[in-house]
């Protein structure tokens, strides 16, 4: 058993113990940042005069080659360590022997895991973000290319007024884009360095925080040891975060999923982004819509975990905070791995734009036009609604739509109506009119789209 304690037991652990005790089989993720983090503590150690030079590039010497050697693959993290803090100290004292004891001197494992976890959050946010923009940019070419793309918009999932799919995904792209601000929020408030910290109450070397700080670009230390330790809030925003941007595949998951079906047929899956089915020949499945319509859930209880873990911890440092890691862990590949999916699955759809149009058509998505031609003609609004209702009652019994009715009949019920009625309900006009910021006529669209490009060029 390498561990970096022992000097006051009598007898060795037991192994049940250690093994419930020991995280190597997770945060050896840490790897690369648990070297970077050491890499940038000694050089501050030698430069208040705690270490030599000749030390200094020692060890950082031996740092560097442990890494090297992990990423080859020369050498393996294996169980035989309790922690990656146990398993890299152990190797570079094997490396370059007494100068690799002095690794840890002021600091405790305390805030050299609340680092490593800063420093690896801080990586997959950059990561998340990335794949978030490219989500983006695909969204926002759906737009470009579909801005007399009519269909309808739904309320109750009930066919309500015409829209086109440009407007419908823009709902989606303001949707990512605060999620990507949620994230670039969290990385500003997290970005400050705990080490230095020590277990709880610092530490008597005069160590320069500022300066660890610095190299390892962080904003600055912070500015409480006890919190430093035992913060994780930072998690619990990310993990709430990741949960929203989930929530928000879903729910464009669940409307692929309905538009992909054989009532719909709105859209079609590539194959690269389908299934087939063992017994059923012609079946063509959305699994990956439906997979991380699922994957939700599994971000949602990695939230739901850390807040449990957290909500009766007194301060400062208790085991229970290692619990944080592989829910964390699990939740970014998650996400990620959906990102990166889903992207693919959109970028290779394709739209069938006339059963879109006819869908909306024949679901009276104009009938609220057509109520709004009649008070332009005089008539008020109450009382265009209930005829605007037995003209569609009518249509339901005809088994047509608003567009195919006759102007007898039109005027049979209203002689408010004339032949400019047709012009006044099509999807065409329907859309067109709509033109305050953010409705779905081309104009107001055009703006939008506009903002956006200048919007990804910033990120």
């Amino acid at each position: 058993m390498a561990q970096l304690w022992g000097g006051r037991f009598t007898k060795e652990t037991d192994q049940l113990v250690y093994n419930f005790n020991a995280s190597i089989g997770f945060d050896q993720k840490f790897y690369r940042q648990d070297i970077e983090g050491s890499i940038a503590h000694v050089t501050m150690l030698e430069s208040i005069g705690v270490l030599s030079a000749a030390e200094r590039d020692q060890i950082v010497g031996g740092l560097n080659s442990i890494l090297s050697d992990i990423e080859s693959g020369t050498i393996e993290i294996t169980s035989e360590y309790e922690d990656i803090h146990s398993f890299v100290e152990a190797n570079l004292i094997d490396r370059i022997g007494d100068a690799g004891k002095k690794l840890h001197t002021g600091r405790s494992r305390n805030d050299q895991v609340a680092l490593d976890m800063k420093l690896y959050t801080r990586d997959e946010i950059t990561s998340l973000k990335e794949l978030l923009k490219d989500l983006m940019e695909n969204l926002h070419q759906i737009m470009k290319d579909n801005l007399d793309t009519f269909m309808p918009g739904f309320t109750h999932l009930q066919k309500a007024q015409p829209v086109t799919l440009a407007h419908h995904a823009g709902a989606y792209m303001e949707m990512f884009k605060r999620d990507y601000s949620r994230l670039t929020d969290i990385y500003e408030r997290m970005n400050y360095c705990p080490l230095g910290s020590g277990a709880l109450a610092g530490t008597t070397y005069p160590l320069d925080r500022k300066m660890t700080a610095d190299l390892l670009d962080f904003y600055g230390p912070t500015l409480n040891s006890m919190d430093s330790v035992s913060d994780r809030d930072y998690i619990i925003e990310l993990l709430s975060a990741l949960s929203t941007v989930m929530m928000h595949l879903s729910r464009f998951s669940e409307e692929i999923i309905i538009w992909n079906s054989n009532e719909y047929q709105f859209v079609s899956i590539d194959d690269g982004f389908s299934t087939g089915s063992s017994i059923m020949p012609q079946k063509k499945n959305p699994d990956i819509a439906e997979l991380v319509r699922g994957k939700t859930g599994r971000v949602y209880a990695a939230l739901n975990s850390i807040l449990t873990t957290m909500k009766g911890i007194p301060l400062a440092y208790n085991k229970d905070m290692q619990e944080d890691k592989e829910y964390t862990f699990d939740a970014i590949d998650t996400v990620k791995g959906c990102l990166s999916l889903f992207t693919g699955m959109i970028k290779t759809m394709t739209f069938h734009k006339d059963r879109m149009e006819n869908s909306a058509k024949n679901g009276f998505t104009n009938a609220t036009d057509a109520a709004d031609y009649l008070v332009n003609h005089g008539v008020p609004f109450r009382d265009a609604h209930g005829i605007v209702g037995q003209l569609v009652l009518l249509c339901i019994e005809k088994g047509i739509s608003l567009d195919e009715l006759s102007l007898e009949e039109y005027q049979e019920i209203s002689p408010a109506f004339a032949e400019d009625i047709y012009d006044a309900i099509s999807m065409k006009t329907c859309v067109e009119k709509r033109n305050t910021i953010g409705a779905p006529g081309q104009d107001a669209m055009k703006k939008v789209i506009k903002i956006n490009e200048a919007y990804l060029k910033e990120l």
